[in-house]
């Protein structure tokens, strides 16, 4: 039965708020991907100021990561700092993502499962490390990217490595999917100070540093090389612990480590 009049304007009507409301959403979409790829950055740089132990309340901190962080890119396998004229644009300081990167077969290698305690199956040929400068540009600080599986998620986070490369000024992990209250734990900010001044390696450049299950006995002499365990939840303990003897290790960023030892 055909329609008639009325029948046709409600129709058209409904279609005209559906067209302009379909308008609006897309726009409304648009509009937003760009406040919420800014609020993702401002995210990583305060985490990144945070593990590096760099105050920035009450300021702007993409501000104070300009002012006070350069970016480099590193070659993991031979642990040199990267001629950016020569890297293809997605691993270039400005652009560099780790998510997107770890992605791309181009630009990673395969890990054997002997070596692949962080569980990440696949490692970048190339990492961003952030190099915290003083007044006179010298090097203060290391803030370097880390990654591994904890019981429900990947973790991201950074560490801090003072200049001397022997001692931790930091840790964070930004992202991760662990249980509130038991591996979500890694967002403590008592855990993450407890990282402070512990020790990485030892004289011979041997990775000392580990996360144990249960609490550090503060009287024994690895107390100083000890983080203590996240309470009820030991694999996601362990995943951090795989997480630094991966990154720190000569897989991950010792190379480069070795390199700046030697004075590179």
């Amino acid at each position: 039965m055909p329609a008639d009049g009325g029948t046709k304007k409600t129709i058209l009507v409904a279609l005209g708020v559906c067209l302009v409301s379909s308008i609006f959403v897309s726009s409304a979409a648009v509009g937003l991907s760009a406040i919420i790829d800014q609020n993702k950055k401002i995210d990583r740089i305060t985490n990144i100021l945070q593990a590096g132990d760099i105050e920035y309340a009450n300021q702007d901190p993409e501000q104070i990561f300009t002012e006070k962080i350069k970016s480099v890119i590193v070659e993991i396998e031979s642990g040199n700092v990267a001629d950016e004229a020569n890297l293809a644009d997605e691993l270039k300081p400005e652009n560099f993502s780790i998510m997107d990167v770890t992605k791309n077969p181009q630009f990673t290698s395969s890990i054997s499962a002997s070596n692949d305690v962080a569980g990440i199956k696949t490692k970048p040929t190339h990492m961003i490390v952030y190099e915290v400068l003083d007044k006179e540009e010298n090097v203060e600080k290391y803030i370097l990217p880390i990654y591994g599986k904890g019981l429900w998620s990947t973790m991201y986070g950074f560490i801090a490595l003072d200049k001397d490369l022997q001692t931790v000024r930091g840790i964070t992990f930004y992202q991760h999917g662990e249980t509130p209250g038991l591996g979500g734990e890694v967002d403590n900010p008592r855990w993450k100070a407890s990282w402070k001044g512990k020790t990485l390696y030892d004289d011979s450049g041997e990775l000392v540093l580990e996360v144990i299950k249960g609490q550090v006995d503060q009287s024994s002499d690895k107390a100083n090389r000890q983080i203590d365990g996240l309470s009820g939840s030991t694999i996601t303990t362990r995943g951090v612990d795989n997480t630094i003897e991966f990154w720190l290790g000569e897989n991950g960023y010792g190379p480069f480590i070795e390199k700046l030892r030697g004075g590179a």
